[in-house]
Formats: C-alpha cells, structure tokens, sequence
C-alpha cells in the first residue's frame, strides 16, 4: 500500500485518504475520534462506514467517555456498544415521557453509572445499583446518594473563592449520569450535561453545583446536586452527588411515582446529540418560567378566595347584628 501511494506522489498525483490500508485507517484514525466524530465519520464512505462499525472501537469509546462503565462491560457488550452510545450519549427530547401508561414493568432494579468532570479530566465516577421492589422505596422520597454521609472524594482542584470564581470555575464541570435498566435493556442519560444553577453559601463556603433535565412533559424535575466542599490544604472535594425528582410545586416524589417518570425516560425518545447543552439549558429554562406562572396563579387563586372567605365572614357577621338589632 506504501508502494502504491508512493507512486501516485511519483507521478505527480496526491495520496487521497482512501488509498490508505483499511487496517491503518481503523488503527490510527478512527480510534482516535470521539462518538459523535466516529459517526459522522460513518456517513462519509462505505469503507469507513464497515470500519467504524466494529463493537470493539465503541466499546473502547463507552468506557473512555464514561469511566464508570468500565464495570459495566457484560451489560454493555450484551446491549451493543454502538447502541449504548447512542442512547446514553443525547439527552431526552421534549417529546419525551408524553404518555405516563407503560405496558410494560417497572424495573426491578435500575443502574446508576455517573462521572464529573473537570475540564475533561476525571473528578468522580461511580457505578451503583438501587432495587426498585421494596416497600421502603416505593413510599419514601425518592433519592439516589452515591457519596455516605461521612465521606469524601477528593480531587486534586483548588476550592473556589468568592461568588464569581465559583461560578466561573464550576461552569467547566460536566456530569453524565446514565441510568440502566438491565432487565429491560434501555438506557437514558438524566443530567444536562453542564450545570444548569451554581450557588455558594455564604457561610459554609460550600458549592453546590445543580444538573437537571425536564420529564413527565415538562412536569417534573430530576435534579442532580453535586456538593463540593474545602480541605484544610484548600483543595476542593466532592461532599455529595445525588438525584432526585421534582413537580412543579416544589414537592419531592415518592419511589413509586418517579419509577414512572424515569421508566417513561427509559422507553421515550431521545435526541441526536447535537446541540444538547443548548437543547437542556432551554427546556430548563422553560421549566423555571412555567414553575413561577404556576406559582402566582396559585396565589392569585388564593387571594381571590381570601377575599371572598373574608366577605362571606363580614356579610355574616353584619346579618347577625341586624338579626339582634331587629329581634
């Protein structure tokens, strides 16, 4: 193959990529490209669509965009790297969740694989089963925690100080939290990529760093907080990490109720990948917007009957009186 394309230079033609031997493109090109590079790469011939093809150079990419997957690899290799990428890889779409009605059952048990990152390097990765059967889960609020109580992550960061920094620095941390159904075989990914609200307490000096993405047709929140607190060495470490879900008042769900929305996430649509920071940080925005309509028309309904329980009291009390008075 050398030879071939050292004749073409010979006679005065130029060595075009597709000269090149099958065997060097899949080993020094394409491995060196990221999912979404690796299938638009795809689209471009026959040859490198049947290269870029092969399970093991998208298993190779699952587990280097998401280290925690690398204990995963039976489930992924079963369900298809190629396929897990794709469903992991967008976030769900607006038309998502539309229907709450499965026909199928809810997951026994669901898969948690996360990983944060900052500025493209490894902080946090965790992989953690959580059963979905019991009576505890299904009546309790529901919450995933990947980090105990009384433990740590530390990372090799500096701690941020005051409000600007803060927010300047934890804009170039990036999460993905991939939920698994094994029995299922589906895949979503929950988080917004970047965060979507950063805040620092005051006192504290804790950041807590908050991801979200819109289900139930933009009814209800999932919320990942990242809790990032100071050493004594000032570098900064990772407190907590955990998902739950939200409606529109505010008010946390249940097991039982999230285990619908999140099995409606798993079966719904996803997007293409594309603009999908864009994409998550506008639905969010429209979830905040809708949440704060919802809420004043909710006290104008309550004023409305505030004044109308008060004119009722004052009618009474004033029917009363001539009552007395007229006796």
């Amino acid at each position: 193959m050398a030879t071939a394309t050292a004749t073409a230079a010979d006679e005065g033609g130029d060595a075009v990529f597709s000269d090149l031997h099958p065997d060097i493109i899949k080993s020094h090109v394409l491995t060196r490209l990221d999912g979404p590079s690796l299938g638009t790469a795809a689209c471009c011939s026959t040859t490198i669509r049947h290269l870029s093809s092969d399970e093991n150079l998208w298993s190779n990419i699952c587990h280097s965009t998401w280290p925690s997957t690398s204990s995963l690899s039976q489930f992924v290799g079963t369900f298809g790297p190629s396929s897990f990428f794709s469903h992991a890889y967008p976030m769900v779409t607006a038309e998502s969740n539309l229907s709450l009605r499965s026909s199928s059952e809810p997951p026994p048990e669901l898969i948690s694989a996360v990983d944060i990152y900052y500025k493209n390097k490894v902080i946090f990765t965790k992989a953690q089963e959580t059963e979905t059967v019991s009576g505890w889960f299904r009546c309790s609020p529901f919450r995933i925690d990947l980090v105990e109580p009384k433990d740590v992550v530390p990372t090799p960061i500096k701690h941020p100080e005051g409000d600007d920094r803060c927010t300047e620095m934890m804009s170039e941390m990036t999460l993905s939290w991939i939920l698994i159904d094994v029995i299922g075989r589906r895949v979503v990914n929950l988080s917004s990529h970047k965060p979507v609200s950063v805040h620092r307490h005051w006192l504290t000096g804790e950041v807590q760093v908050r991801y979200a993405s819109v289900l139930g047709a933009g009814h209800v929140q999932c919320e990942i907080v990242v809790t990032c607190g100071g050493s004594e060495s000032g570098e900064m470490h990772v407190k907590e990490v955990c998902l739950q879900m939200e409606d529109m008042d505010g008010m946390h769900l249940n097991g039982k109720e999230s285990l619908v929305f999140l099995q409606g996430a798993l079966e719904g649509k996803k997007g293409t990948g594309k603009n999908r920071v864009q994409h998550g940080q506008q639905r969010f925005k429209d979830y905040v917007e809708m949440k704060k309509e919802r809420k004043e028309r909710k006290l104008r309904t309550e004023g409305v009957l505030d004044t109308f329980c008060v004119a009722l009291g004052v009618s009474i009390f004033v029917a009363f009186c001539c009552f007395i008075i007229c006796r």
